[in-house]
């Protein structure tokens, strides 16, 4: 990472993942080398498994075989800093503070993870306890407040759905943020 001062913690990547309302799996694609495949997904975490679930046929079903690498990227947020006012902007331009101007206002504030993992399928057949767990993890985090029908809903999805899961081999997470003050929060600040 070129920017090891927004370089946060493998924790901090984790959390946001689980803030993350979706992450973007990417993968090789053997009908056209020079693109990899992505795809957004709605991913949940348990520990240092990642699942998502998806339709048992089409091109994203048939890509992902088990054992393939895969890289995955989560982005919690990312705006425009509003940190000072008309006035404020314009007695920075009349100052020429031209890199406050660059680094303050035309810039992201952000947080995201990539991670870089492996896929595997989780056939219900085979393992019919992970299969329920890895659904019940998606269903938790995505609908919490319908799991009173989640058997029904599981059962009957059953013969269509495909479960994957992916074991985290890394994580990388980078945050730019501002403080209160208009200063960056660098090296893991939180506060």
């Amino acid at each position: 990472m070129r920017r090891k001062d927004r370089e946060m913690s493998g924790e901090y990547g984790l959390s946001l993942i689980d803030r993350s309302a979706f992450g973007v799996l990417s993968v090789k694609d053997p009908d056209n080398p020079d693109l990899p495949y992505s795809i957004p997904l709605s991913i949940a975490r348990r520990g240092e498994k990642l699942y998502f679930h998806s339709a048992r046929d089409g091109y994203k079903y048939e890509l992902l075989q088990d054992g393939r690498p895969v890289r995955i990227v989560f982005v919690d947020r990312a705006e425009v800093p509003d940190l000072f006012s008309e006035e404020d902007l314009q007695d920075l331009a009349d100052r020429g503070k031209i890199s406050d101007l660059l680094s303050k206002v035309f810039t992201t504030e952000y947080s995201s993870a990539i991670v870089s993992g492996t896929i595997e399928g989780i056939a219900f057949a085979d393992r019919p306890d992970e299969f329920r767990l890895a659904m019940r993890t998606i269903c938790e985090k995505y609908t919490p407040d319908k799991m009173d029908y989640f058997e029904a809903a599981l059962n009957f999805s059953l013969k269509r759905l495909a479960i994957f899961s992916i074991t985290i081999d890394s994580i990388t997470a980078k945050r730019k943020k501002f403080d209160a003050a208009g200063e960056e929060m660098k090296w893991q600040r939180l506060e």
